[in-house]
């Protein structure tokens, strides 16, 4: 029996979840997976009615869970930064999630703005360092408001968390079987005490990888070959901050963020599964916001406990209903359908 964590958040995050939960309910139950939830009302309109964000007690209550989903946060009466690094940089870095895992998936029936690129084309994974580098917060002001103001803000590179961030992505590289090709992206050229122990990481445990092939690109080049050839990568591994611009590049690629879903990973721990778009409080309660992306994390949540199965059957339905033209746009209100009525012919297509 697991247990699961619902946050569904801000805005359109409770429709999504709804959603995303009505898929995999569906699947759990022809795979026979049994399942609990507990739904947790962590969000904008907490914070504002009693100065909340994320409670200690709520913390260490995910701690003990299998997995939780994420809807979306976001407030529009709320100032930018206090639900984001309050609620998902916290649960990041409180309960050591140090993978974000993207997966890049161009889905047939899905229009790419790159040229002559197909589903063929644009199939790889980002996996990124998800509790070090830039976003660590160690820095600070000095005469803050002056002319003279400093601000500094550092990028705290592990030895350990490097190691265990390169070594996940080699056993995925492994697991997927693709191309067998794991590409490293850094700043190495410029970043030279930072990303020389990420390269040097990288290299030592890849002699524990002969049968991966190792390539080598520095972020700008990477952000390049993603637009004019994707098809040449299979698994990205990279810092925090990389990962962060790369994955929303990632995003656009395979069709925009309507489609895109991503998982924050302990693998020996809880995870928190979420789809990348906002909170899109405009469409709030208004039943025409885009589910996929939300769907396709519930699948990935089913992966990550151990039903592959039931997590191809996910894909697998969502593939087949873009392939199929019924959705004439990804985009909210163009649809074609209802949010509620995309959730049903994804979980009536499994």
């Amino acid at each position: 029996m697991y247990k699961i964590g619902l946050i569904p958040g801000d805005g359109i995050g409770p429709e999504v979840t709804r959603e995303a939960m009505k898929v995999f309910g569906a699947a759990a139950a022809q795979e026979g997976i049994k399942y609990e939830t507990v739904e947790y009302d962590v969000g904008g309109d907490r914070y504002l009615e009693t100065g909340e964000v994320l409670p200690d007690s709520v913390l260490e209550e995910l701690r003990g869970l299998d997995a939780i989903y994420l809807g979306a946060i976001g407030h529009p009466d709320v100032k930018p930064g206090i639900l984001e690094k309050g609620i998902l940089l916290k649960v990041r870095f409180e309960l050591d999630l140090y993978i974000n895992l993207r997966p890049v998936k161009l889905y047939p029936g899905v229009p790419t703005p790159l040229k002559d690129k197909g589903p063929e084309d644009i199939d790889f994974i980002i996996v990124r360092e998800n509790t070090e580098g830039l976003y660590s917060g160690i820095g600070g002001f000095l005469k803050r408001g002056t002319r003279d103001e400093v601000a500094i803000q550092e990028m705290i590179n592990t030895y350990k968390g490097v190691e265990r961030c390169v070594r996940y992505a080699y056993e995925l590289t492994r697991k997927r079987n693709k191309t067998n090709t794991l590409t490293s992206c850094d700043k190495a050229n410029v970043l030279t005490y930072a990303h020389d122990l990420w390269r040097r990481v990288f290299d030592e445990v890849g002699e524990d990888y002969p049968d991966i092939k190792r390539e080598y690109a520095i972020v700008d080049a990477t952000t390049m070959w993603m637009v004019k050839n994707p098809e040449w990568f299979d698994v990205i591994v990279t810092c925090n901050m990389f990962g962060d611009i790369i994955t929303d590049l990632g995003a656009m690629i395979q069709g925009g963020m309507g489609v895109a879903a991503s998982g924050n990973l302990n693998p020996e721990s809880v995870a928190m599964f979420e789809p990348i778009h906002g909170s899109a409080p405009r469409y709030t309660g208004k039943n025409q916001i885009n589910p996929i992306a939300a769907v396709g994390a519930a699948g990935m949540m089913l992966e990550h406990l151990g039903h592959s199965d039931a997590a191809a059957k996910v894909e697998k339905s969502i593939s087949d209903l873009l392939a199929s033209g019924k959705i004439k746009d990804l985009g909210a209100g163009r649809m074609g359908y209802t949010t509620e009525e995309v959730g049903d012919l994804i979980a009536q297509g499994l």
